[in-house]
């Protein structure tokens, strides 16, 4: 069979064992071994289910059509055209589409040049940190959840610009920041930090309002702080 077809697990079924129906994730990524050991991860996953693996943006357009996947894991230099491009323009025809990128090259700044009507759901990993099972799932469910997740490690090697507002943060509230951007909830966050989710929910508030992260409930203020820091951080070379 061709890698980029569809493989469904054997006697597999629409819900997991939990009684939670799965997320259908999609793959599209030209590097074979890569393309398959994604497809395989996640058709094993309890709480995902593969729908399909493509390995350009001609075939993924075909094969990912509206209402059929709820994340695609994205690679972004393909064959025949950019994955970010490619993404952009899937979540244009359904915009709650969840995209984990996913690259060689740290090129996570392109988050911020997302348009700003659909600024949510997008992550990024690169493939040459300490990229687990964990991590990629951990990403699938918050831009499945319309939230973004930054690479922990590259988050790690970040450090806020001479000038930046984070500056004005505490740094418990530094760190609270950082695992929002890593894809937790306010419940994993004080699972972390060893705190109440109250606290959690109290630092976050504050956060905002440093960071001048609106509160229109229209917006999901947890991407624009994910995007802040982004922003307001430089990494190591």
């Amino acid at each position: 069979m061709d890698i980029s077809e569809r493989t469904p697990r054997a006697g597999g079924t629409s819900r997991s064992s939990e009684g939670v129906t799965p997320l259908r994730v999609g793959v599209v990524e030209d590097q074979p071994l890569f393309n398959g050991m994604l497809g395989d991860l996640i058709d094993k996953h309890p709480r995902t289910r593969l729908v399909g693996r493509a390995t350009t943006v001609a075939h993924a357009r075909k094969l990912f059509l509206p209402g059929t996947v709820d994340v695609l894991t994205m690679d972004i230099e393909l064959p025949d055209g950019n994955g970010v491009s490619l993404g952009v323009s899937l979540k244009r025809q359904t915009p709650e589409l969840g995209i984990v990128l996913l690259s060689a090259y740290d090129l996570m700044d392109m988050l911020l040049e997302m348009p700003e009507d659909m600024r949510g759901g997008w992550s990024y990993l690169s493939k040459k940190s300490a990229l687990t099972s964990e991590t990629l799932f951990a990403a699938v469910e918050a831009s499945a959840r319309g939230d973004s997740m930054l690479d922990p490690e590259l988050l790690a090697h970040a450090a806020p610009r001479a000038d930046s507002v984070l500056h004005r943060l505490t740094d418990r509230q530094y760190a609270v920041l950082q695992l929002l951007a890593q894809g937790l909830s306010n419940q994993g966050i004080a699972a972390r930090l060893g705190i109440a989710e109250k606290s959690v929910q109290n630092h976050l508030t504050s956060i905002y309002s440093i960071l001048g992260v609106p509160a229109d409930s229209a917006k999901n203020p947890r991407v624009l702080a994910a995007l802040t820091l982004l922003a307001e951080t430089g990494r190591d070379s």
